[in-house]
């Protein structure tokens, strides 16, 4: 048996152990207070120094041979959906779950701290393991990088895992490049006058008016932004009226706007702007909020095509990004990094239970896979020796 495959293997079923126990007790952004402590008194149990930051995070810092540091980061959250597995160490939290992968991001991670401890590997540059809360909202990223801890490690470059259902198990999936989307929240209010079903004239049609609104949006895309460049506006809600013969006087819309390119997103967001304007030549007052939420995260190319040199055959390289969002990209924005996809999906599976989805569930085997990825990675980086 390979030498790294064997060693990681003697973790194995602790590793598992400790994703069911995380898994049990999902909480959401910076509220991840039990699982703080469950993964603090791991690290007490196994003797392994950290820090705390941004409120619920840890950190753990392996010293090397030279003063620069490689990053490895694992986010904590969990969201509020009412788990529906059926497996027996479900959520103890009513209406929490790890419905996205969190719990098997710390458990690798933990296989990571775990696997240093308990081999003691030759560091030529140290290692720090990053536990970050509020991914899924309003995003830890960002705060965790306002503590200093990069810079007080002088870290050079950061690496980051998702458990991901469109990628075979056993295999990882990136790109050089931008791989995921940035995106933006939009709300947007329409006021006009309520009057009665029978006499519409009388009255200011918000549900009307709204429906126009949610056309022209959807032809943003197609006819205001270059085709080349990828952008999604979607609209999740429309909420308007109170009673069936009444003319709505409010007409509520919210969606998001999500693309790669900056310069891109402010078109949209003028757009936007222009056609809501326009609309309030029909006597209405239309109110538009933008939320920035997550910049677009760039894979850095060097570290693309290291990963894929440590990988080999298991190493896919994606041809498109993807539109999902993740506040990983605050890290990629200040240094080097690279965010991978580790494939959960069964060989002969048509298709996995969605990321999010209330019966998200995973072969734990993965958490081995991911322990052994990183360790491989860090090998070839000449940061690790056996």
């Amino acid at each position: 048996m390979d030498f790294i495959r064997g060693k990681i293997k003697n973790i194995q079923e602790e590793i598992r152990g400790i994703r069911r126990e995380l898994h049990k007790i999902p909480e959401i952004g910076f509220q991840e207070v039990k699982t703080s402590t469950y993964i603090r008194n791991l690290l007490d149990a196994w003797q392994v120094p950290y820090e705390i930051v941004a409120t619920t995070g840890i950190a753990v810092h392996f010293k090397g041979a030279a003063p620069q540091s490689y990053a490895f980061r694992a986010d904590m959250d969990g969201l509020p959906t009412q788990e529906a597995t059926g497996v027996d160490f479900a959520s103890v939290h009513p209406g929490r779950m790890h419905a996205c992968g969190h719990d098997g991001h710390m458990s690798i991670a933990l296989g990571i701290i775990r696997y240093i401890k308990n081999e003691r590997p030759t560091l030529t540059r140290g290692l720090l393991v990053l536990f970050q809360p509020a991914e899924e909202g309003p995003g830890g990223a960002w705060p965790i990088i306002e503590t200093g801890i990069l810079k007080k490690y002088q870290v050079t470059e950061i690496f980051g895992y998702h458990l991901y259902p469109d990628v075979e198990k056993g295999f990882f999936a990136t790109r050089r490049g931008p791989m995921m989307a940035g995106t933006g929240e939009l709300d947007i209010e329409i006021t006009g006058r309520s009057a009665h079903g029978g006499q519409p004239h009388q009255g200011k049609d918000a549900v009307l008016l709204g429906a126009r609104l949610v056309g022209d949006l959807q032809s943003i895309v197609s006819r205001s932004i270059d085709p080349l460049e990828p952008a999604v506006v979607t609209l999740g809600r429309f909420s308007a009226g109170e009673a069936r013969s009444i003319i709505a006087e409010k007409a509520l819309l919210q969606g998001t706007v999500r693309t790669f390119s900056e310069t891109v997103y402010k078109q949209i967001k003028g757009r936007v702007q222009q056609l809501a304007r326009g609309l309030e030549e029909e006597g209405v007052r239309v109110e538009v909020t933008f939320r920035d939420m997550y910049p677009a995260l760039i894979n850095h190319n060097r570290l693309v095509e290291d990963l894929s040199a440590a990988l080999g055959e298991r190493m896919i390289e994606l041809s498109a990004p993807v539109m999902l969002a993740e506040d990983f990209a605050y890290y990629t924005r200040e240094l080097p990094g690279i965010f991978v996809f580790l494939g959960v999906k069964e060989p002969r599976e048509v298709r996995h239970e969605p990321l999010h989805s209330a019966r998200f569930d995973f072969d734990e085997s993965v958490l081995g896979t991911g322990v052994e990825g990183y360790v491989r990675y860090l090998e070839y980086q000449g940061v690790l020796h056996e």
